[in-house]
């Protein structure tokens, strides 16, 4: 069964816009898991432009669903992590300025870097995963990281999908495929929607998680909440 983690960066957005505390982050989390979600997704910036640090500590006690905080992990990240202790930290190698995630790692010159980082995480029993390019030498890099899992980069497949889906999705199955060989459980995220989503799990059938904000709380303007993630959760059906 492929999990859905519902990244809530989105509605902090729309919260901070006006200050206040409308929409309630916290509430919309446990709607979130009270609808179908399988996780809650966080992923804290420096700037604190969306989900605050304090939302992180906030949701901790109060999830009953995987908690996936995702961050580039300099110093003020792993401190949160390794005081929050979420199911799941996912490394994405994020600049301080970027609008949004646009890259993996390179998992060859950051092994290193990469390797410390997962061994102090796996000290705390925190399942890690690497967020990387659908890019074969970087699944066989991150695997000698000690990482859990990957998450395969998608949006270059959901750009591609909309022209040619067997050609879109042709390097994340080899990746995928890979890193099963190679004892990596596999996620996925970014850009994937209503559209592109069954396509992939169908082509990826052992795909661990998809983490999916964006795309959903766009829908949920239409459908609803509760109505969008069951659409989602319906789409990672077998």
């Amino acid at each position: 069964m492929t999990r859905l983690s519902v990244n809530i960066n989105k509605v902090a957005t729309l919260r901070n816009a006006r200050g206040g505390n409308n929409p309630n982050v916290l509430q919309v989390a446990l709607d979130c898991e009270r609808f179908g979600a399988q996780g809650i997704t966080v992923h804290p910036r420096p700037d604190e432009r969306h989900i605050r640090y304090q939302d992180v500590l906030d949701l901790k006690p109060i999830l009953t669903t995987e908690f996936n905080i995702e961050g580039n992990p300099q110093d003020r990240y792993m401190n949160l992590v390794l005081q929050v202790k979420p199911h799941q930290a996912t490394l994405v190698p994020d600049a301080d300025n970027v609008l949004t995630s646009n890259a993996g790692w390179d998992t060859i010159e950051y092994q290193s870097y990469l390797t410390d980082i997962i061994s102090e995480l796996k000290k705390h029993g925190i399942r890690t995963s690497i967020f990387v390019d659908p890019v074969e030498k970087m699944i066989e890099g991150a695997a000698k990281t000690g990482t859990d899992r990957i998450e395969l980069y998608t949006e270059p497949y959901a750009r591609q999908f909309r022209h040619n889906p067997a050609e879109a999705v042709a390097p994340y199955v080899r990746c995928a495929q890979l890193a099963q060989q190679l004892g990596l459980g596999v996620n996925a995220g970014h850009d994937l929607d209503l559209h592109n989503l069954r396509y992939l799990k169908q082509q990826i059938p052992f795909l661990d998680e998809v983490s999916i904000g964006h795309a959903l709380i766009c829908d949920a303007l239409y459908y609803g909440l509760e109505n969008t993630i069951r659409l989602y959760r319906r789409q990672l059906e077998n």
